[in-house]
């Protein structure tokens, strides 16, 4: 399985769930996916196979937790930003990638901390914008020290 494919999707999910405001139980059908990102991220549009199917239960537990955590997440996000960031100034695709990555800092105690970081950095190098990946490895390391 891999869990980077599983994070893609969560960090996908939730970039819908914070846009559309679907339900969660609307989110966690995957049928907001698109044949584009689903090939993207290495899954099987049609019947997905086995890892699939591990990647989007990994990604459920990411965004049912998330979510269900969203208000502390949220705060924890807003208590690291620097003085001269506002939460509302951060883009919708690099506030997706914080969510989930402070969720998992916050709650995912069994997983190292830097592979945590290591793994946002990189979506958001693939998905964010040109710099977003700095400003994320920031924010996430501040919260990562601190917990």
């Amino acid at each position: 399985m891999s869990r980077r494919k599983g994070r893609i999707l969560a960090f996908q999910a939730l970039y819908s769930w914070d846009v559309s405001k679907s339900s969660l139980d609307d989110i966690l059908t995957f049928s907001w996916l698109q044949k584009d990102s689903e090939i993207e991220a290495g899954i099987e549009a049609e019947e997905p196979n086995e890892n699939a199917k591990e990647e989007r239960t990994f990604a459920s537990f990411i965004i049912s937790g998330t979510i269900s955590h969203i208000d502390e997440i949220d705060k924890v996000i807003t208590e690291h930003l620097s003085a001269n960031w506002s939460f509302e100034r951060i883009n919708k695709v690099a506030l997706a990638i914080l969510r989930t990555g402070t969720y998992e800092l916050l709650y995912q105690k069994d997983i190292d901390p830097k592979i945590v970081i290591d793994e946002a950095v990189n979506i958001a190098k693939n998905y964010g914008t040109d710099d977003s990946y700095k400003f994320i490895n920031a924010i996430l390391d501040k919260i990562g020290k601190n917990e």
